[in-house]
């Protein structure tokens, strides 16, 4: 089977990496002109000329990236199946789409308000309270396009620094820690969950994922389930799907989704029996879904803008290094690095033991820090 995928960063990467076992070829369709992917065959083609092409080549279509044109999709969708959706791809594009079909399923939201001015923002967050997030309504990721408002008189400065024309502005939330559910569903609608991940930020950037989340109650799990066994039936999705929360004293509160194989999922590679990976080319080739249970306790580390002392982390025999064939560039995904142990109290010592060859990595900070 030729599986076709929309964008050729390291997700694509990984996800053939994962495709090539199961007798799967690839070829990616790249509309940003810098592919990354380094395997498979590529098309570039920044103005769609190569799409029936493109079309011609894959038996099933895929994509790495949801910041893509939905037509693009809907076009291909009327000659090749396309999995996730073009309708799941269309609502992750649009936080205010996103935040009404959560509030449509009874997934619990931050209050939230659309702002299309810098004055409409500045009543938005009166009417909220300080501080708020205001966030571009499209076409933000990794921390970009937003921006932190500690009173409404910082309005005229954030809607100038995002500089988009429609803004969703969200009461700050306090949690205890950020969270990521990831789980996928298959053609026939069987569904498999993973353990949940506890997420650690720096500049807006993930930097490192500890699953299973540590002191994770079991109604949080299956809340979490709850919530985006709803999306993806509603949906009709098939692939890994990724939902972000916070963990807050009054229970799970969402974020964001993302409709693909997720940055915090990839401690799955090593760390759990069958990866969010191989899962997603299990759906949407129409297989049956592998195993989603951990194997003892993972904690993925982000390389961000340098590489890194690589040799040294390679002998550590508890670490896995995967390289995305980056060049080194401030805020830049250049590989990760899971880190595998039987117990949590090993999980810390091994983490700081391999981030100290890491330049710029910010200090492991977590729950488990706690104990």
């Amino acid at each position: 089977m030729r599986i076709g995928v929309l964008g050729a960063g390291q997700l694509g990467r990984m996800l053939a990496l994962a495709g090539y076992p199961l007798a799967k070829t690839f070829v990616f369709y790249d509309m940003s002109g810098s592919p990354s992917a380094g395997l498979g065959e590529v098309i570039i083609d920044r103005d769609n000329q190569y799409l029936d092409d493109f079309i011609s080549r894959v038996d099933r279509v895929t994509y790495e990236f949801e910041h893509l044109p939905v037509d693009v999709a809907e076009r291909i969708a009327k000659e090749k199946p396309v999995h996730p959706s073009p309708r799941a791809l269309q609502v992750c594009q649009n936080r205010e789409a996103e935040k009404t079909l959560f509030g449509e399923l009874g997934i619990p939201t931050p209050e939230w308000k659309i702002a299309d001015s810098a004055e409409s923002l500045q009543a938005a967050a009166e009417e909220l309270g300080c501080p708020v997030v205001a966030k571009s309504n499209t076409e933000g990721y990794d921390g970009k396009g937003q921006a932190v408002l500690r009173s409404p008189e910082d309005a005229a400065e954030a809607w100038k620094s995002i500089g988009h024309p429609r803004l969703i502005v969200e009461k700050f939330v306090e949690f205890r820690r950020e969270v990521s559910i990831i789980a996928v569903r298959a053609e026939d609608g069987e569904l498999a969950f993973y353990p949940m991940a506890e997420n650690a930020h720096h500049e807006g950037i993930l930097r490192y994922s500890i699953a299973p989340a540590p002191k994770l109650e079991k109604h949080v799990q299956e809340d979490a389930e709850r919530y985006i066994k709803a999306l993806l039936n509603e949906l009709n999705y098939v692939g890994v799907l990724t939902l972000e929360l916070f963990e807050t004293a009054e229970g799970l509160v969402a974020n964001e989704m993302a409709p693909r194989v997720h940055n915090s999922g990839h401690w799955t590679i090593e760390g759990a029996m069958t990866s969010q990976f191989e899962n997603h080319i299990r759906a949407v080739s129409g297989h049956p879904l592998g195993s989603t249970g951990a194997r003892g306790v993972s904690c993925m580390i982000n390389i961000i803008a340098e590489h890194g002392d690589i040799e040294r982390i390679l002998e550590l025999p508890y670490a896995h290094v995967h390289l995305y064939n980056k060049g080194e560039r401030p805020g830049r995904k250049l590989g990760h690095v899971t880190v595998l142990a039987d117990s949590y109290e090993e999980l810390v010592w091994r983490v700081k033991n391999c981030a100290q060859f890491l330049p710029g990595c910010p200090e492991f900070k977590s729950t488990l820090s706690e104990q």
